[in-house]
């Protein structure tokens, strides 16, 4: 039998319970270390989910000899330079969406990557939402031809809270966290560079220091159109709704459910169709790592979305 590989999640908030709970659906990898800002919140979550060791410093985890990668669930602000840190001690890493809120720290990341040759991925979800992954593997195989790519993320956040109502100590972003996610999902569902992208937003919030309004156009180079609508004034269903218009047929994913255009569920067959996107992420990465081979999400392979976003970020300057 494999020995599980070592792992370290950093970050205790929502997104690293996500990734808690799915490391314990897979049984592939042990939580050794868990790290926080709250000592005694972050010892809390370690005891429910029997992690060894707990902490509040990145870099006492980091100079453990018998951590093989890391997990980073952090404010975005942190994720390039947590990436890096990981690389630099030797440890895989994969690094929650943003990898970072600037072109510049986003190559700096995937420059690391390539020096050290250890594994680096972003957590780009959408390419693992089961919806998505059978819609993708369908338009590789020529039976669904993607025309345009609808989409709706919307949430109520006009003060600074995260996805549990909590606080947050850093403000959120529309353009390089929510808008990342669907950019980079187009390309990929499409296979193609984007070659035209426009950006218009609403007024800049007072406290906040952000829009919280943004709309988006992309062409990708073959044609195909996607269109992005996002907010955090909406009061009304939250999350984000993708309508996939294509030659004939019509598709609407909403994280791990499928649907036809007029609502009709669509069962996605595929191995282990229950787990979530974060789990089929989580999955992805480990198996790279036994491997040795680039994940799905490689550092690498999102940087042309950070590309599209720093270009965006110039227009609405």
């Amino acid at each position: 039998m494999t020995e599980s590989l070592k792992i370290a999640v950093v970050g205790a908030g929502a997104f690293g319970v996500q990734h808690l709970d799915a490391i314990a659906s897979l049984r592939a990898a042990e939580v050794v270390w868990l790290v926080g800002r709250d000592l005694r919140k972050t010892r809390e979550i370690a005891c429910h989910y029997g992690v060894a060791q707990a902490g509040i410093e990145v870099d006492e985890m980091l100079a453990q000899p018998g951590i093989e990668a890391v997990i980073l669930c952090t404010p975005t602000p942190l994720h390039a330079a947590q990436a890096i840190a990981c690389l630099q001690a030797g440890k895989h890493v994969q690094v929650e969406i943003p990898l970072a809120d600037s072109l510049d720290d986003a190559e700096t990341v995937g420059l690391w990557q390539e020096r050290t040759g250890l594994i680096a991925m972003c957590g780009h979800t959408r390419r693992f939402n089961s919806g998505h992954q059978w819609l993708h593997e369908r338009i590789v195989t020529g039976e669904f031809s993607l025309r345009q790519l609808d989409v709706q993320t919307y949430f109520l956040r006009r003060v600074n809270t995260n996805a549990l109502g909590q606080p947050r100590s850093w403000t959120d972003h529309l353009l390089w966290h929510h808008a990342a996610h669907t950019v980079d999902l187009f390309q990929y569902q499409t296979g193609e560079e984007v070659i035209a992208a426009n950006a218009l937003q609403g007024p800049i919030h007072p406290t906040l220091g952000i829009a919280l309004d943004v709309s988006i156009q992309l062409k990708s180079r073959g044609g195909a159109l996607c269109t992005l609508s996002l907010s955090f004034n909406n009061d009304g269903p939250l999350g984000s709704t993708f309508r996939y218009i294509g030659d004939g047929s019509t598709y609407i994913a909403r994280y791990d459910t499928l649907t036809n255009g007029m609502g009709k569920s669509v069962e996605a067959d595929l191995p282990q169709a229950a787990l979530s996107g974060v789990a089929r992420q989580d999955r992805e990465f480990f198996a790279a790592i036994r491997e040795r081979r680039e994940p799905n999400a490689s550092v690498a392979s999102v940087l042309p979305c950070y590309r599209v976003l720093h270009q965006l970020a110039q227009q609405l300057r």
